[in-house]
């Protein structure tokens, strides 16, 4: 008896169904995205295209925009996969209508319309608020360190920059002197080579690394200066103004602290990413910030290169405020839950009395050097009384629930661990894009993503 299997024949010919609504269920995300392009704004986007025909003809800005829409959606940010994928996936080909656009021109359209893209988040936000996506009464606040497309090895401090600064002139000096004995003084034999004289070359990012040096270090000798005044006036509040005396800290950071904690280096890859901690260890990278509704719905995400979040507190703040406003939602922010990274004192006394509720758990408060606990501030009492409330405590053990299954789901679920891009205009861009998403994905679970409610932007206007 024979075995009974199903006929496989590789040289039969198959028909495609004529229509690409037929390609993919109904369900399929890349139906929502479309759609979802369909009713954002993408007049940024027009904007730079030329109104008079004339040129080559190129690729329709809502079909490159829902084609990487679709693809960070789903984990793809290479755009030579993403290539491939318009080639040989069935979703990538109804979104591109069977067009496939090289690696080349996906790379372009990313980078040229960087801004736009990044504010593609608030726009997809305004559509999940119409569906009715969003629960604004508890938000939590948190971030979470990316790694820059930069190695670690490529940091370095300011002698080393000065060093590799004058090796490269000097280099091109040698280079000049001898293409002159070669070609003569007049000929175009006696050009620095390409790599030396591009602006984008390395020379231009160590000389910015080494310009971002002289920065912090001014800033940080400016604050330890402030901090030993400020703390002068807490030990003699009564005598006013005093000079420096032997006892007080040094203004500027002890020998080592600043290289111990990569103050004091510049990556010569991405000047503009730092080295942060993370949880699997040091990283050269930037801190992206979230804040996500108790449906996971992130209702601002912005990115810095501070290590620290301490910083971000009232800018994500008013960031969520604003988004929440134009986005159009119903209700206002209740509470908003943070981590002790947030805290400061001069956080919690700028804290708005007609805003919301801030949770924050205030750091333990221990001095650093022979100190001993620092006494009680009232902000600090203030925040620890409203913890210990039952209320405060079921809150705030909501906490890591809300916000942390977001980064989860970007890192893991989706394979989010580095930048693709370099630099800080480039990395925002491409973090925003990641969040706006993460909503969409939102909404295409949420099965609203077919019933986008509102009438679509009136088209851009193009100049004669």
């Amino acid at each position: 008896m024979g075995y009974n299997f199903r006929p496989l024949e590789r040289d039969q010919q198959y028909l495609m169904p004529p229509s690409l609504r037929d390609w993919l269920p109904p369900d399929d995300l890349a139906w929502v995205v479309l759609d979802a392009v369909d009713q954002i704004d993408l007049g940024p986007i027009h904007a730079p295209y030329r109104a008079d025909g004339w040129g080559a003809p190129a690729f329709d800005p809502a079909m490159m925009t829902a084609l990487l829409l679709y693809a960070y959606a789903t984990g793809e940010r290479s755009s030579r996969r993403i290539e491939a994928r318009c080639r040989r996936d069935i979703a990538y080909r109804v979104i591109c209508a069977n067009q496939v656009p090289d690696h080349a021109t996906i790379a372009r359209f990313r980078a040229d319309h960087e801004a736009a893209l990044g504010e593609l988040f608030g726009e997809i936000l305004r559509l999940c608020a119409a569906a009715g996506l969003g629960r604004l009464g508890l938000v939590a606040l948190d971030g979470t360190r990316l790694a820059a497309d930069a190695s670690m090895g490529a940091n370095r401090t300011a002698a080393a920059l000065d060093a590799e600064i004058r090796h490269i002139l000097a280099e091109a000096a040698e280079i000049d002197a001898a293409e002159d004995a070669t070609h003569g003084p007049e000929r175009r034999g006696d050009e620095l080579p390409a790599g030396l004289a591009d602006p984008r070359s390395r020379l231009a990012r160590l000389r910015e690394a080494r310009r971002q040096l002289d920065e912090a270090e001014t800033l940080r000798t400016r604050r330890a200066a402030e901090g030993a005044a400020a703390r002068r006036a807490v030990r003699q509040p009564e005598r006013g103004p005093v000079e420096p005396e032997a006892t007080d800290p040094p203004a500027i950071a002890r020998p080592g602290a600043g290289q111990r904690k990569g103050w004091a280096e510049r990556n010569t890859t991405d000047p503009d990413a730092r080295k942060m901690l993370a949880p699997g260890g040091w990283l050269v990278g930037y801190n992206g910030q979230a804040l996500v509704a108790t449906d996971g719905l992130i209702l601002a995400a912005e990115l810095t290169s501070d290590a620290n979040d301490v910083e971000q507190l009232h800018p994500m703040l008013a960031a969520a405020r604003s988004n929440v406003e134009r986005a159009g939602f119903r209700r206002p922010i209740r509470t908003v839950l943070a981590d002790a990274g947030y805290w400061s004192e001069a956080n919690a006394a700028a804290l708005p009395a007609d805003g919301p509720t801030v949770l924050i758990a205030p750091l333990a408060g221990r001095a650093r050097g022979p100190d001993s606990i620092r006494p009680p501030t009232p902000e600090r009492e203030r925040m620890r009384r409203r913890l210990a409330t039952r209320r405060g405590r079921a809150l705030y053990r909501r906490r890591s629930t809300i916000v942390e299954p977001v980064f989860g789901q970007l890192k893991e679920a989706r394979g989010v661990r580095r930048f693709r891009r370099r630099g800080y205009a480039a990395c925002a861009s491409e973090w925003r894009l990641l969040c706006a998403t993460h909503n969409l994905l939102k909404l295409w679970r949420s099965g609203r993503g077919r019933r986008l409610t509102g009438p679509p932007p009136p088209p851009p206007r193009r100049s004669r």
